[in-house]
């Protein structure tokens, strides 16, 4: 099969084309390298096509879809802090970007498109687990651009019968993501503070919860999506269907590398909801997606990539 890969050089993208060229499909990347490295295609690099161009350019879309059989658009702005600092720039490429994959996804006639969607859709509703049947209230300007991508990808279906699927992803960690921004996830941060023994910085009391999901698990569903039959038009959860708070991450990192650091709390972020849960059973209904890696594995694993990675760096440095 050919998949175009939107955003394949970031953190959940590059993960994906790994497991579709270790299962020998043909790929093709299409990323502007705005927050995606190519590094992390290092070492498949002879075995795709990388295209270095940005979604909003409906062209370079077009250029990076010719003969796609299937499109994961997981190309995006995605942080909910940044979104609310500059929401002009999270909906030029959210919604403006999503728009010319579906285009060029009808011209081309592409099997279907999944797309990257977000549990920011539920918003602040406080019934746990977030169901795909409750009504989106999104409060900030990123959950209001995915929830757009979605009616976007449904209206294509009704309008032009392309098929499509949106995943609402849940928290997803894991190798990759980058600890170093101001807008990545908090277990990249957690993981970073714990090698080089700073101060964690905790936003709010900690005791807030998130589903918090490897990426192994993220790359399943996307690939599921992408095939399971009589799906098109549907939203489906992605998480483990578990809940684990910031001071509960310190307490297993802390088991996992021996040694037990004090956390900074500041002030809670804009935008940020306090609670957050999958309900999976659609998905595991409709895709036959089970998470393959718990919370305390991922976060193992995750802890030894961000470690061994350090290694190198340091080991290059050092020659």
């Amino acid at each position: 099969m050919r998949y175009l890969v939107t955003g394949g050089a970031g953190f959940i993208g590059s993960n994906t084309v790994d497991e579709l060229v270790s299962r020998g499909h043909s790929v093709v990347v299409l990323d502007d390298l705005s927050s995606g490295k190519e590094d992390h295609l290092a070492e498949i690099r002879n075995k795709i096509t990388f295209i270095k161009g940005s979604v909003t350019d409906i062209e370079v879309v077009r250029k990076a879809m010719h003969e796609a059989e299937y499109v994961l658009h997981l190309a995006a702005r995605t942080s909910v802090p940044r979104s609310v600092k500059d929401p002009i720039e999270t909906n030029r490429i959210n919604v403006d970007g999503t728009l010319n994959v579906l285009v060029a996804a009808k011209e081309m006639k592409v099997k279907r498109v999944v797309l990257a969607a977000s549990s920011s859709a539920y918003g602040e509703t406080p019934t746990l687990p977030k169901a795909e049947t409750m009504q989106p209230q999104p409060i900030s300007p990123y959950g209001v651009t995915k929830y757009v991508g979605e009616l976007y990808g449904q209206a294509f279906g009704r309008c032009y019968g392309l098929e499509n699927v949106a995943l609402r992803y849940f928290n997803i960690f894991g190798p990759r993501q980058d600890p170093s921004s101001p807008y990545s996830g908090v277990l990249a941060k957690f993981c970073a503070a714990f090698l080089e023994e700073t101060q964690p910085v905790v936003f709010g009391d900690g005791e807030q919860t998130r589903d918090f999901t490897f990426v192994d698990n993220a790359v399943l569903a996307n690939l599921l999506a992408c095939e399971a039959p009589n799906v098109s038009g549907r939203v489906f959860n992605v998480g483990t269907g578990g809940r684990v708070s910031p001071n509960q991450v310190l307490l297993t990192l802390a088991r996992i590398t021996g040694k037990t650091l004090e956390a900074k709390y500041d002030p809670p972020r804009e935008g940020d909801i306090r609670d957050s849960q999958a309900d999976i059973s659609r998905a595991r209904e409709f895709l036959g997606y089970r998470p393959q890696v718990g919370f305390e594995e991922g976060l193992t694993l995750t802890f030894e990539w961000y470690r061994s990675t350090q290694a190198k760096t340091q080991a290059k440095s050092e020659t």
